[in-house]
């Protein structure tokens, strides 16, 4: 792949994604195979004014070997380093960025039961911890290719043409293949808040989703919980930033007790490196009662047990079904890919930065409100061709959101 692309792609991560500011640090979590896109992008990083870069590298293998056979306690607990670290991301506030790399059998091998028991343990310590910092920093996840990714995503091809062709389809999705990745993403991100005004404007009550594969879904939001596009603002000094590149995504936050119906998933989910393909979830007053996968179904099952709220919604995800990614008609094994492809749900946590005025509320006052607080926040993709959304205002009029998959608005 041109290195001028690739650089102008770590470009877009450091400076549109992230927002690096200048003399603010940076941290990067990312697989040791991605180690040559890393060195491109902690020097992105500097050029754009961090004043320190620290790169937090990770391996499955050496994962796998820790969670099956390290002691119970020593894994399922913060230790003194992990402490260190998120104290010091309360005090410093550094700019995040998690490099996706990792293929749909990444974690083949795996003691699924301890590590649902230790991420179930753990991520209750990391989330006390995070509610501290998470809405002061910004945040980035983007892809990059790694050789079983890419042979996973392109089987028929040589380890190295799947590799290249990963690298084509990543930086066409991100909008960093032709001309200037920059300017093209302020235009898309200008398409993304037209939708997420039309939306917010209409005062929606309640969503209705229904497709031919059995998908009939009511979702009740949140009069004061705002719908919001692709980027996101830090709570104190309101810095933009994306989270996810690529995004195509307006978004909200429902109303944690009021999902009913059932809901088929239109695309494989990669959940920590276990896939979970052709899925279904019954939801009653606000909580999955019945799950049912062809392949991964224990996965799903032990995930919706994590917390008492894993449960529950956190997100309601509008993307037209002709999106760029879509139109690829590619598989990436991927949630951050999978998901911008067509409509999703997030099971799992809410966003607490949509509710309206949020900035001057205390953590009592936002835990009263009816939005799912979970260690967990996992995205499955529901959107397809002939998807349909029916939106119900707080006046009672009916007004169609999507039709046939994509956007009637």
């Amino acid at each position: 792949m041109d290195q001028n692309k690739i650089r102008n792609y770590a470009k877009l991560i450091a400076t549109v994604g992230a927002n690096i500011q200048k003399g603010q640090e940076a941290t990067i979590i990312a697989n040791i195979e991605t180690a040559d896109f890393i060195r491109i992008l902690v020097e992105e990083l500097y050029k754009a004014g961090a004043s320190y870069v620290d790169v937090q590298w990770q391996d499955n293998q050496i994962g796998i070997l820790t969670n099956n056979n390290a002691e119970f306690e020593k894994i399922a607990h913060l230790n003194e380093i992990e402490k260190a670290r998120h104290e010091h991301n309360i005090k410093n506030h550094p700019a995040r960025i998690w490099i996706d790399s990792d293929d749909p059998h990444s974690l083949d091998g795996i003691d699924l039961k301890r590590r649902n028991e230790i991420l179930s343990i753990k991520g209750k310590e990391i989330r006390a911890y995070r509610d501290q910092y998470d809405d002061e920093c910004q945040w980035c996840i983007a892809g990059v290719p790694s050789k079983k990714r890419a042979k996973s995503v392109f089987p028929d091809l040589s380890e190295d043409d799947a590799v290249e062709k990963l690298w084509e389809y990543i930086l066409k999705t991100s909008r960093a293949f032709d001309g200037d990745p920059i300017k093209n993403w302020e235009i898309h991100d200008k398409n993304l808040v037209n939708h997420m005004n039309l939306l917010n404007n209409l005062h929606l009550k309640s969503l209705h989703y229904t497709s031919k594969n059995g998908t009939d879904l009511y979702v009740e939001l949140l009069e004061y919980v705002i719908w919001e596009a692709g980027g996101e603002n830090t709570k104190t000094k309101g810095i933009r930033f994306q989270p996810n590149i690529p995004t195509e995504e307006c978004f909200t936050s429902p109303n944690k007790f009021k999902t009913h119906g059932i809901v088929f998933s239109s695309k494989p989910l990669n959940y920590n490196g276990i896939l979970i393909e052709n899925f279904s979830l019954k939801f009653e007053d606000g909580r999955v009662v019945e799950v049912k996968a062809e392949k991964g179904e224990e996965a799903l099952k032990a995930m919706i047990k994590l917390d008492e709220n894993a449960c529950y919604l956190g997100e309601c995800a509008l993307v037209a079904y002709h999106s760029p990614i879509n139109e690829l008609n590619t598989i990436f094994f991927s949630t951050l890919y999978d998901e911008n492809a067509a409509c999703h749900l997030a099971l799992g946590d809410s966003f607490k930065n949509l509710v309206k005025g949020y900035e001057t509320m205390s953590k009592e006052e936002m835990d009263k409100l009816p939005l799912n607080h979970s260690i967990v926040h996992t995205d499955f993709m529901i959107g397809n061709e002939d998807l349909n959304i029916v939106g119900t205002t707080i006046d009672g009029k009916e007004i169609q959101i999507f039709k046939n998959g994509d956007w009637a608005l």
